[in-house]
């Protein structure tokens, strides 16, 4: 990805951190950390925080920085139709411009993914998946709608998912049969593919994080990766 600015390009680089993992949920973010991190001035980071918070990556506290939000359960369902809508449209969009040089970035992104898997790195598996789905959503060339895909990504419960027994697994499996329908040009294909994809990880968190388990005491075990609306 070409990046016009160094705050683009910071900004990216926090989008995918938070999105991955790499940030905890409720941490607090220091632009001087991060700076140093970079080997950017504070300036950049601060511009790039500025417009996280904006996007509702990063929650502002007054004064005291900014930290990654708590998941919020409630509008996890919200989120996931958001993703079902809008994440179908970019793929269908994005279907004519799969080139054979685009599939191969696909494909390498896809290979990311598996090495990660069998590393059980985590954090990076999550990073990968992110560039993968990204990498192809840019072909669409639809930045207004891959923005707010970006949000719901980055308020989505991955760190919650792929807890899930054998849910990573299934996500590769997943992953090879949307590439699939790719090769074959099947845009129908790939559209049912991408719905697929995302309805089966939204059925596996459902079974396995229901809303009456966040509720009394079973709030406290999850404390502090889930929040409730009337607190983090």
């Amino acid at each position: 990805m070409a990046f016009r600015t160094k705050q683009d390009h910071v900004s990216e680089i926090l989008r995918e951190r938070i999105i991955s993992g790499f940030y905890k949920r409720g941490q607090k973010l220091k632009q001087s950390d991060i700076a140093d991190e970079l080997d950017v001035s504070v300036t950049p980071v601060r511009e790039a925080l500025r417009n996280l918070e904006a996007e509702g990556y990063v929650l502002g506290l007054s004064h005291r920085g900014v930290l990654v939000p708590h998941f919020i359960i409630e509008q996890a369902e919200e989120l996931y139709e958001l993703r079902l809508m809008l994440e179908r449209d970019l793929t269908v969009q994005a279907f004519p411009a799969v080139t054979q040089q685009a599939l191969a970035e696909l494909k390498e992104r896809h290979r990311e993914c598996l090495r990660a898997h069998r590393a059980e790195e985590r954090l990076e598996l999550r990073a990968a998946n992110y560039r993968f789905h990204f990498r192809f959503y840019e072909l669409a060339n639809r930045p207004q709608t891959l923005q707010f895909v970006r949000v719901l990504w980055a308020k989505y419960p991955f760190h919650l998912l792929d807890a899930i027994d054998l849910r990573v697994t299934r996500v590769i499996g997943e992953h090879e049969e949307f590439l699939a329908t790719l090769e074959s040009g099947d845009v129908d294909g790939a559209a049912a593919a991408m719905v697929k994809h995302i309805k089966r990880g939204w059925e596996e968190f459902s079974r396995a994080h229901p809303r009456k388990h966040v509720d009394g005491a079973a709030a406290a075990e999850t404390t502090p990766r889930i929040a409730t609306k009337t607190g983090l």
